[in-house]
């Protein structure tokens, strides 16, 4: 009897590891595992390859990642080891083993500074640490593994973990009113429809290894997001609009950080989903 080819997933614990979780049920043509912190240390090299021999993975999704924005200004080396290092470990043994990987990645790798949705070859200049780290996991990844697919996201949200949506509901509930930056433009990305794409990725007919850019379609502020999900939960929390500057944080964000997704159309035939109709699903899933 032939055997299910393997898909490994790493940071199964994170918002898109329980969305390939919640759809591996309905993927009875795979076999999953699910790998949290505790059952593999991705830094170490040779615990890497012991477990690679015994499990004898077709597919690795790495999900795993230091992505505290603010922490990683202080916790570097752990940012660094997390994003930078073991990405580039499990990338070396993706490739003597054989196994096709797929790495996410961030926004972040750019400056935010734009005027037009970057494009997958677009100059990368991170600002902080959390940007810096997972540049550097991309570069050492397709340095060690040039057949690695590296999937760029942002403002990343589900029904599980935490993120800006669920914070969003639970403080409509509690406050009159919200005031929520108008200045920091993007498109957000529901995890069940990354989880999809990369589920998609994976079946199709042919593998082209490089970046690429995945989020939901649209153009929009944080203040047009928290609209949306005051809108759909029916909430009557007064939400303001403030500029970056009256809310400081110490790693900064992104002015501008639009993904340019037609290359993953092209290539893979993912459908790009409106964010609205995506929010509206994920807030459906909470309630």
């Amino acid at each position: 009897m032939q055997q299910l080819p393997t898909i490994l997933v790493t940071g199964a614990n994170g918002q898109l590891g329980k969305e390939l979780r919640h759809l591996a049920v309905s993927r009875p043509q795979f076999n999953f595992i699910f790998l949290i912190r505790e059952d593999l240390l991705i830094h170490d090299f040779e615990m890497v390859r012991q477990f690679f021999e015994s499990c004898k993975p077709t597919y690795l999704v790495n999900c795993a990642a230091y992505t505290a924005v603010d922490k990683a200004e202080q916790d570097k080396d752990l940012a660094y080891q997390t994003n930078a290092d073991a990405v580039e470990i499990l990338a070396q043994v993706c490739k003597e083993y054989n196994v096709k990987l797929i790495h996410i990645s961030t926004d972040y790798v750019f400056d935010g500074n734009g005027i037009q949705p970057y494009k997958e070859d677009d100059a990368i200049n991170p600002q902080g640490i959390y940007g810096l780290s997972k540049a550097k996991g991309e570069i050492q990844a397709l340095q060690a593994y040039g057949d690695t697919i590296i999937i760029r996201t942002a403002w990343v949200y589900s029904a599980f973990g935490k993120n800006f949506v669920k914070t969003m509901v639970k403080l409509m509930q509690e406050k009159d009113e919200l005031k929520v930056v108008n200045d920091q433009i993007g498109s957000p990305t529901y995890a069940a429809d990354l989880a999809e794409a990369i589920l998609q990725i994976i079946s199709f007919k042919k593998w082209e290894g490089g970046i690429y850019h995945y989020t939901n379609d649209g153009i929009l502020s944080w203040y047009d997001f928290a609209v949306a999900i005051k809108e759909l939960t029916g909430s009557n929390c007064n939400v303001i609009p403030i500029a970056t500057s009256q809310y400081p944080t110490p790693a900064k964000r992104p002015a501008y950080s639009v993904l340019d997704k037609t290359k993953i159309q092209a290539v893979y035939q993912v459908e790009i989903r409106p964010w609205r109709q995506s929010l509206k699903k994920c807030i459906e899933n909470l309630a």
